[in-house]
């Protein structure tokens, strides 16, 4: 084991020292050495010497060397069909065809599926005339692999190079046996019409429709007819792919080619006809090219009529699909109905609406119903307007109302639209019981509203009193029913009830508009020039509320009162005003009503009066005061105006203070200023 380690410590070379390491004078880098190798051109082999064969015996020799040399390879590996064919091309060469022959011969034995091979072979055949020897490897090559399109190309050119047109016509049969690509049998129709065999063609045609029977290839045999002139015969191709394809599988490309076809035959009503039946039974995403040639037709051989008809019928199938796609969305229905009326008959329109109409809002909340119950209103004014049928248009109306879930929510347009049709059609119980039904079942503010100015246009006021009765029963918080119903016994002359009405109003513990209704109670009372009742209201008005406003019209309205001591009574509001909103918070609302007593004043008031109102104007202040957030954190500071008004200073020693430091701090100013300017004097003399 030492020993063993010995001997490889001294097999380990030993690595020699450099003794100078300082670097070299001339430095060489990586693109200088691949410089010079490329000058002196290191890896050219020289070629090999030409070897020149002097007699039979050398020829000999060399043969016997070369083909021991492929034997070789082939030996190695014979599944190398290249070895294989270098050695047959080379016998080749020397002309020795029957040696090729064995060769491949020998390597289709080890791979007869070599579509190369068959190739090389039967090229080889041909190349030396031997034709008899290529027609046998063709024979067996389409036989053994029958799917190779290839070698049936071939088989069939040099039959028909050599002439041999019935032998090539064989073969086109043997390969139509095996039904294959439509190229081939595009081939063959070729081969025949080369030789104006017209007949044999559609015969092929005949069996290559119904081997491949695509669209494309009843298109073109039935073009295949019309080229060479048998207009009927192409015509009944084009009806048998009709009839082939049935409703089940049609294409929008069969019928384009059919009504070209028969446009190029002058035929155009019939034209029409295909046009209209592909687009009566094709969806309209399948048909876009079908419309856009029809729409084309049409303008070039149609009148007006016709092509409104075809964009008409275009965009009824655009909305057949959106209203299939999703039955719920009212307004592709919407868009479908104005089109359908304004183009189609009466039992068209009926059955779209039908359809419309049954697709029911699914959930009953009254914001998915809001757009379907238009389609019922647009029924029964189509019904009414268009139709002229009353009868259906009752039945619209009535089927609507069923529909709806009053317990849960109502329509009072469609109550209201209704009874509106019955007074149309003379029929006014009618249109009171709706409404009487509609009220009692689902009572809402716009059907007494819409129900009362029916019977006010009918002049029926004990009936609109009746319904006003039961609205404010129904609703006595809201301020206007209260308002219009006293209004109306003001215009029927009524005042003591008006007034009683206003008063029940006033009293009524909850009110959505107060301040309206106690407005137009008073305007009620002055328009009636009863000016102590008037002040009687504002009174009663201010111990409810201290709004400056209820002041200001306060004093207004003495003021315009025009009596004597108006002017007297007015100021003694204001200073009564004035006194009442000391220990207001709003202080911008005091400030509104010495600003409008101060108008008073100057426009009727002496001049001690108006010093007076002058006196107890506020000053107007700048102050700083901090912003929260809405999170609660602090957001700085802001700036605002403050008022302050004489009574307030004057109860408050520290505002007196705060002035006497600002006009001492203004003082200081000014004096700092002063001392500054003398020395700025002097140094523009020295300069």
């Amino acid at each position: 084991m030492a020993a063993s380690t010995a001997a490889g410590k001294q097999r380990i070379p030993k690595v020699a020292k450099v003794k100078n390491k300082a670097p070299a004078e001339v430095q060489i880098t990586a693109e200088q050495l691949l410089r010079e190798a490329k000058e002196r051109e290191l890896e050219l082999l020289p070629p090999p010497p030409q070897q020149k064969i002097t007699d039979e015996e050398e020829l000999n020799d060399y043969k016997l060397r070369k083909r021991k040399t492929f034997e070789d390879n082939i030996r190695k590996n014979r599944t190398v069909i290249s070895n294989w064919i270098k050695y047959a091309q080379w016998e080749e060469s020397l002309k020795e065809i029957q040696r090729a022959r064995s060769i491949y011969e020998r390597a289709l034995d080890v791979d007869y599926r070599n579509i190369t091979l068959w190739l090389k072979y039967a090229e080889m055949e041909m190349k030396n005339r031997q034709v008899n020897h290529a027609r046998n490897i063709w024979d067996r090559a389409i036989t053994t692999l029958p799917r190779v399109n290839q070698f049936w190309y071939k088989y069939t050119y040099m039959e028909e190079m050599l002439g041999n047109i019935a032998g090539a016509r064989q073969v086109f049969e043997r390969w139509m046996e095996w039904q294959p690509e439509e190229q081939a049998w595009h081939s063959y129709i070729n081969f025949e019409l080369r030789y104006k065999e017209v007949d044999r063609g559609r015969t092929i045609y005949e069996r290559f429709v119904l081997v491949h029977p695509d669209v494309k290839n009843w298109i073109k045999y039935a073009r295949f007819e019309e080229k060479h002139g048998y207009s009927a015969h192409a015509r009944k191709v084009y009806e048998r792919a009709v009839e082939f394809f049935g409703d089940e599988h049609m294409d929008e490309h069969l019928y384009v080619a059919f009504a070209k076809f028969e446009e190029n035959q002058k035929e155009f009503e019939r034209v029409r006809v295909i046009y209209k039946y592909a687009l009566d039974r094709i969806s309209k995403q399948e048909a876009q090219d079908l419309f856009k040639n029809y729409t084309i037709f049409e303008k070039k051989f149609g009148d007006r009529r016709g092509i409104e008809d075809i964009i008409v019928s275009k965009r009824r199938f655009q909305y057949e699909e959106e209203v299939k796609a999703n039955p719920h969305n009212y307004d592709a229905w919407f868009d479908y109905l104005r089109l359908v009326e304004s183009d189609a008959e009466a039992d068209t329109v009926r059955e779209v609406y039908e359809r419309a109409i049954a697709n029911v809002p699914p959930i009953q909340e009254k914001r998915h119903w809001k757009r379907y119950i238009y389609l019922w209103i647009n029924y029964a004014l189509y019904e009414e307007l268009e139709a002229k049928d009353p009868e259906r248009t009752r039945q619209v109306y009535q089927a609507s109302l069923e529909l709806i879930p009053h317990k849960k929510f109502t329509f009072a347009k469609m109550w209201l639209l209704y009874a509106q049709f019955e007074i149309r059609q003379k029929n006014l119980p009618f249109a009171r019981r709706a409404l009487g039904t509609s009220i009692g079942k689902c009572p809402k503010n716009k059907l007494f509203k819409g129900y009362i100015e029916l019977e006010l246009q009918l002049r029926e006021f004990d009936r609109c009193r009746k319904l006003y009765e039961k609205f404010l029963e129904f609703g006595p918080e809201n301020c206007t029913s209260w308002i219009k119903f006293a209004e109306l016994e003001t215009i029927l002359g009524d005042t003591e009830r008006a007034r009683a009405i206003y008063e029940l109003a006033i009293s009524q513990p909850r009110l959505d508009m107060p301040e309206v209704l106690w407005k137009s109670y008073i305007d009620f009372e002055i328009e009636q020039e009863e000016t102590e009742r008037t002040r009687n209201l504002y009174r009663r008005l201010l111990q409810r509320t201290q709004h400056v406003k209820v002041w200001i019209s306060f004093a207004q309205f003495e003021l315009s009162s025009g009596k004597e001591g108006s002017l007297a009574k007015c100021r003694q509001i204001y200073e009564e005003a004035n006194k009442t909103m000391r220990n207001c918070e709003e202080k911008e609302e005091r400030l509104m009503l010495l600003e409008s007593w101060r108008r008073f004043e100057d426009e009727f008031g002496t001049a001690s009066d108006k010093e007076r109102v002058d006196k107890l104007m506020p000053e107007r202040v700048k102050k700083r005061r901090k912003v929260q957030a809405d999170d609660g954190s602090d957001a700085g500071w802001e700036e605002y105006y403050d008022y302050i008004f004489p009574e307030d200073a004057a109860n408050q020693p520290n505002l007196k203070l705060l002035a006497m430091a600002k006009l001492w701090k203004k003082q200081q100013q000014e004096k700092e200023a002063a001392e500054q300017d003398p020395d700025k004097d002097m140094d523009e003399n020295e300069s």
